[in-house]
């Protein structure tokens, strides 16, 4: 079955559920000096009436439904105790948690559109350009460790996975510190 034909079966099932309320609960409010095509006018418009009541319950179930899925989602992704960052096949920050922003010293969106090698010390830039080439190239997680650290800002270890996103377009890194752990 094709989207037109399913389409047209969900239309049909609408059609027909809304006649039966019509002629359950006898709508049709009949005036004598009605002509037949009055009668099917005001008819039709009570089933049409009756079609687009249902649909809106629907909608504002499916609304509630995808207000329960973004508060989930807001909690899994924005106030997770690790980092996550979504990147682009450049290596450009599209997208970060709060985790991620605080281990990286500045406000959230002020990283948007940044190369994320810029947060990446000296020392593992080499390790970070082979994971982040695997995570393209492999299409599986891949994960390394590398040390996060610019400028003045203290160095952390971090433990990173990556995955590929979207068609293939961005990935998914999650950045676990692991600075205060024992090696």
């Amino acid at each position: 079955m094709n989207y037109k034909q399913l389409n047209s079966s969900i239309r049909d099932d609408l059609r027909q559920k809304a006649e039966k309320q019509v002629n359950e609960k006898h709508l049709q409010i009949v005036k004598p000096n009605m002509s037949s095509e009055e009668k099917k006018l005001l008819r039709e418009v009570q089933i049409l009436q009756i079609i687009l009541e249902m649909q809106n319950e629907e909608l504002q179930q499916t609304n509630e439904v995808v207000e329960k899925a973004l508060k989930k989602y807001t909690m899994l992704f924005d106030f997770a105790p690790i980092g996550y960052f979504i990147l682009d096949t450049e290596g450009l920050i599209c997208d970060l948690n709060f985790t991620g922003a605080e281990m990286l010293g500045e406000k959230r969106f002020s990283f948007l559109k940044t190369d994320f090698k810029l947060f990446i010390s000296k020392e593992s830039h080499t390790i970070f350009s082979r994971f982040f080439e695997r995570i393209f190239c492999d299409a599986e997680k891949v994960s390394c460790k590398i040390t996060l650290g610019y400028n003045d800002r203290l160095a952390r270890q971090v433990y990173l996975e990556g995955l590929v996103i979207e068609n293939e377009q961005e990935c998914l890194l999650s950045v676990i510190d692991i600075s205060h752990f024992k090696n």
